[in-house]
């Protein structure tokens, strides 16, 4: 005879998908057959100067945990019920310091504005530079950097505010930095290293058999790009600014949602 199941476990398992667009943040709860229990949305702020376009850590990370409460009470999800959260998002450039905390990355100096957005193009000329370069990393990444990419925004950044550029302490993509905020591991994904950032996806696959852990040091950086295009600063310790771990998206980070984290989306510790 079966016992019967303690109050504490929950009924159900749920999932949880957080997809960070360029104007909202939007949060999806699922059953195990993939069923949409319910799902709501919450605007982003976003400012456009010219070519330069710039969001707010802050300001998404508040966004989703609006839109992820607001979901659950649609779904009647109970917090114990999420066993499992995943992020999706753009392909921003976040710059944060010592202590997490945002610094700037507009010309204004408002600490806010940290996020350099996808469609930013402020770094054209950083990218044609790049590009002459002719290293041999842009053949993976269809011949030339785009402006859109990481590399040129980050020369950007240390040509135009060495100030910020002295005080980042972790430049990460979006989705690696949701990842961050919401695990306390800096571990970044492969497939955002590899798309914007020219991180070499095949040399990372060599080091991997069946007995290795998903997460890995990172061996994909070319050390000789970095160093020609004059930034050779972020292979400092390890890569610790850009990455010193990698993984493969999927892989479960850290310990789950960290106390905080947990507090903030109104959800229990055992995602």
């Amino acid at each position: 005879m079966a016992s019967a199941a303690s109050s504490d476990e929950p009924s159900r398992t749920v999932f949880l998908g957080v997809d960070v667009g360029t104007g909202s943040a939007r949060a999806g709860l699922f059953d195990e057959e993939g069923k949409l229990l319910g799902s709501s949305s919450s605007p982003i702020q976003i400012w456009k100067d010219g070519d330069c376009v710039e969001q707010s850590s802050t300001d998404i990370w508040l966004a989703i945990c609006a839109a992820v409460k607001a979901a659950c009470s649609q779904a009647k999800v109970a917090p114990k019920e999420v066993r499992s959260l995943g992020f999706a998002a753009t392909c921003s450039l976040v710059a944060v310091d010592a202590d997490s905390a945002p610094v700037s990355v507009s010309l204004t100096g408002d600490s806010r504005r940290n996020v350099i957005v996808w469609m930013d193009h402020r770094a054209v000329e950083q990218a044609e530079r790049i590009n002459s370069s002719k290293s041999p990393v842009l053949q993976y990444c269809g011949g030339a950097v785009s402006p859109e990419m990481q590399p040129p925004k980050l020369l950007w950044v240390k040509e135009k505010l060495q100030e910020s550029w002295s005080l980042v302490c972790r430049w990460m993509d979006l989705s690696d930095w949701l990842s961050y905020r919401a695990t306390g591991d800096d571990t970044r994904s492969l497939c955002t290293t590899v798309c914007k950032w020219t991180y070499l996806g095949h040399a990372h696959m060599q080091h991997i058999n069946d007995k290795d852990s998903q997460d890995m040091e990172a061996c994909g950086w070319d050390d000789d790009f970095w160093e020609e295009i004059g930034l050779g600063d972020l292979v400092e310790g390890h890569h610790a600014k850009i990455g010193r771990s990698v993984a493969f998206p999927g892989h479960p980070l850290g310990s789950g949602l960290t106390p905080t984290a947990a507090k903030a989306r109104n959800l229990s510790l055992n995602i």
